[in-house]
């Protein structure tokens, strides 16, 4: 561990234990909600619904993992694909340079695949033409659905480094079957980021009329899922440094088989 190493873990740590700086963040977090605050962004053209310190750690994340596919569960405008396609890119671009060879960017070897239940043909457009498509694939159907669970392993069936990534419907016995038919495929040392666990923090009001709220979300769904696997561990370095995440106890990290 590097000396800078050590500085980022007491300053985690601090915030950690700083009430009242975290009293503040929770004072935001509540407050940016209804504003819709987490609609505001775009990465590389294309909408994402993310808070922008949860971005930073997903670039964190795919940069220190290196993995060679990306599987996320909801899509909505395609940002987050966006995101994780241009860093597979970096990454493709990097190992290139440094092995000397010239990188085919027709064929890439890092890939993204999208599922989501409905792929509004807007958003398919727009994706499929982006230049960084050739690195996409989608499936539409339920990310729960046994032909599309079959779909997605066989997919993942030939590549050796998988981080996972939930965020579609966010009811606890959705992401339980979510975390059930995917986690298996997070390689060991990465992880399964389940978004929105934040929701279980939040008034009840804030979910409007969706069928989630507290006591029904993907917190609740990560609790019970990790009670009996005990491979993965709940990562709070993350959330302790990012002070604002919409994936409190989300940051699972694959320790062991």
């Amino acid at each position: 561990m590097t000396n800078d190493d050590i500085g980022v873990a007491a300053r985690q740590a601090g915030i950690a234990s700083d009430k009242s700086l975290q009293d503040v963040a929770g004072e935001f977090m509540l407050a940016s909600i209804q504003p819709k605050y987490s609609y505001n962004f775009t990465w590389l053209g294309r909408p994402i619904i993310q808070y922008p310190q949860d971005m930073v750690a997903m670039q964190e994340l795919i940069w220190t993992i290196r993995p060679d596919l990306i599987i996320e569960t909801g899509i909505a405008h395609g940002g987050s694909l966006m995101l994780s396609a241009s860093m597979l890119a970096l990454l493709d671009m990097f190992d290139a340079m440094e092995q000397g060879v010239q990188m085919d960017p027709k064929v890439p070897r890092r890939m993204v695949l999208g599922v989501d239940i409905d792929i509004r043909e807007h958003n398919r457009v727009e994706i499929e033409k982006h230049p960084l498509s050739s690195r996409i694939r989608m499936i539409q159907g339920s990310s729960i659905a046994a032909d599309v669970v079959e779909q997605v392993h066989e997919f993942a069936s030939g590549y050796s480094r998988v981080l996972v990534c939930l965020d579609s419907n966010h009811t606890h016995d959705h992401v339980l079957a979510e975390l059930n038919a995917y986690a298996s495929l997070v390689s060991r040392g990465s992880y399964c980021v389940v978004f929105d666990t934040i929701v279980e923090d939040l008034p009840k009001e804030l979910s409007g009329d969706r069928p989630w709220g507290p006591g029904n979300n993907p917190k609740t769904a990560v609790h019970e899922w990790m009670s009996s696997n005990s491979g993965f561990v709940i990562d709070k370095d993350f959330e302790n440094k990012l002070l604002l995440t919409v994936c409190p106890d989300g940051y699972l990290k694959r320790v062991a088989d």
